[in-house]
């Protein structure tokens, strides 16, 4: 099975303790772990403005978790962030395809930057007089 990189955003209630919280955070850590993927970050950006009302709140806590593992790990983290209650909002995005297009592009920018740049070709002296020696080749008289 191939490990891909997913990064979970879930919006959690504003009015939710930080103990209930973080109980809500190891529990999916956890999960994450016996399902046999690995979590590489956790990211609290603290409380936030929601764009529109959502079940009766204008504010959030935002949550970014990113994981790396398979597509029925991801499944599992969906369905239970959607049965938990205090979670408003909730989306996955998968990271690995975007990590390799970023890196494909550093790259190529890196190359750019070590091209040489293409100087301009200098004639020597002795060709430009031959060069210029040579008689034209005269045109074909008009036929009327």
């Amino acid at each position: 099975m191939q490990q891909r990189i997913y990064e979970v955003m879930f919006i959690v209630r504003p009015d939710m303790v930080d103990e209930d919280m973080d109980k809500l955070v190891s529990s999916i850590e956890t999960q994450v772990t016996t399902a046999g993927g690995t979590v590489k970050s956790l990211e609290k950006m603290g409380k936030r403005r929601l764009a529109y009302w959502v079940g009766g709140f204008q504010d959030g806590f935002y949550m970014l978790l990113t994981v790396e593992g398979g597509g029925a790990l991801v499944h599992e983290i969906e369905r239970r962030l959607r049965v938990t209650e205090p979670v408003l909002k909730f989306i996955t995005v998968r990271m690995d395809e975007e990590i390799k297009r970023m890196e494909k592009m550093k790259k190529l920018r890196d190359a750019k930057k070590r091209a040489v740049p293409v100087q301009a070709v200098v004639v020597p002296a002795a060709a430009a007089t031959e060069a210029a020696a040579v008689e034209p080749v005269p045109a074909a008289p008009a036929t009327a």
